[in-house]
């Protein structure tokens, strides 16, 4: 049998914003234990969340790539809860119009961000956003807003006559968002920057920043691929110089034989994975010959 050195980074298991989004959407169902319940795109990109909402009796409308003002005309009656990542004032609008009972779990983080922004398109100014296009945070802040800009790259920064005002997803990288920032600040000395990148998201990172040098062979990351931060953890990971790099959602993810016998291994996990997952892999790596079953009642 394999035996492995294992290293838990901290923090693990879900963030604040996470936490209070899947308390929100289990107490609604408490609250209206008969009433249709939908959630307008993925509550947090995991898809054992999803699974274990549906267990639940609440359904979640999402398709790739389309936007949460198009998703919004699937659901015709009943509740619909905003997911942590935010959501433009025209689709909140969009559903009082259409008479839906609206549950907003948007993280406070996020909320802040918006406020932000809204302060400075107030006051005149352009607003450089550095986030994934499609992904709905950003879709929150840039959504049929002329105003915005959307930065993926150093190739995005617009030439603009305005005064600019500088901000970010909460789940970037921080090393990007500091290039990117270095950039705009070559073209716009007098910009206005601010750093939104969430605690979640920057300590994570900073732990695997912080692996550089130190032994490790392999890091695993577990996570949704559909989410951004647990992406982010694993080009981190590249980054700091960890030799093999493993994604996965669950324990089934996790190949034992593409594993060095004696390996040291690191475990991260996004800010939107349950900790029931990751502990499962800590466990099945502890104890090779031991696999439990997914439970999705346990997921939540």
């Amino acid at each position: 049998m394999k035996q492995f050195q294992i290293q838990m980074l901290n923090p693990q298991g879900y963030c604040g914003g996470v936490l209070r989004a899947i308390d929100i959407a289990k107490k609604t169902r408490f609250k209206h234990p008969n009433e249709k319940i939908t959630i307008l795109g993925n509550l947090v990109h995991n898809h054992y969340v999803q699974e274990a909402l549906k267990y639940h009796n609440i359904e979640t409308v999402d398709v790739k790539n389309k936007s949460r003002w198009d998703l919004l005309d699937d659901i015709q009656d009943g509740i619909v809860i905003f997911t942590a990542h935010g959501i433009s004032e025209d689709v909140k609008k969009k559903a009082i119009e259409k008479n839906l009972t609206i549950v907003d779990a948007t993280c406070p983080f996020v909320s802040q961000t918006q406020k932000i922004v809204n302060e400075y398109i107030n006051k005149g100014y352009v607003i450089f956003y550095i986030g994934k296009k499609n992904h709905p945070e950003a879709e929150g802040i840039y959504f049929n807003r002329h105003q915005v800009y959307l930065i993926e790259k150093e190739q995005d920064i617009p030439k603009v006559d305005l005064p600019v005002f500088v901000t970010n997803q909460t789940t970037m990288s921080i090393l990007d968002i500091k290039d990117l920032f270095d950039c705009i600040h070559e073209l716009y000395p007098e910009a206005i920057f601010h750093d939104e990148i969430c605690n979640a998201t920057r300590i994570r990172q900073q732990a695997i920043l912080n692996l550089k040098d130190t032994g490790i062979d392999v890091l695993i990351v577990v996570g949704d691929p559909s989410s951004n931060n647990t992406s982010q953890l694993a080009n981190i990971g590249k980054i700091a110089g960890i030799p093999q790099i493993i994604k996965a959602q669950s324990v089934d993810d996790i190949d034992i034989d593409s594993i060095a016998d004696h390996a040291h291994i690191a475990i991260t996990s996004g800010a939107s994975t349950p900790m029931y997952l990751t502990n499962m892999i800590y466990e099945y790596l502890k104890n090779p010959d031991k696999k439990e079953k997914i439970r999705i009642e346990n997921i939540l």
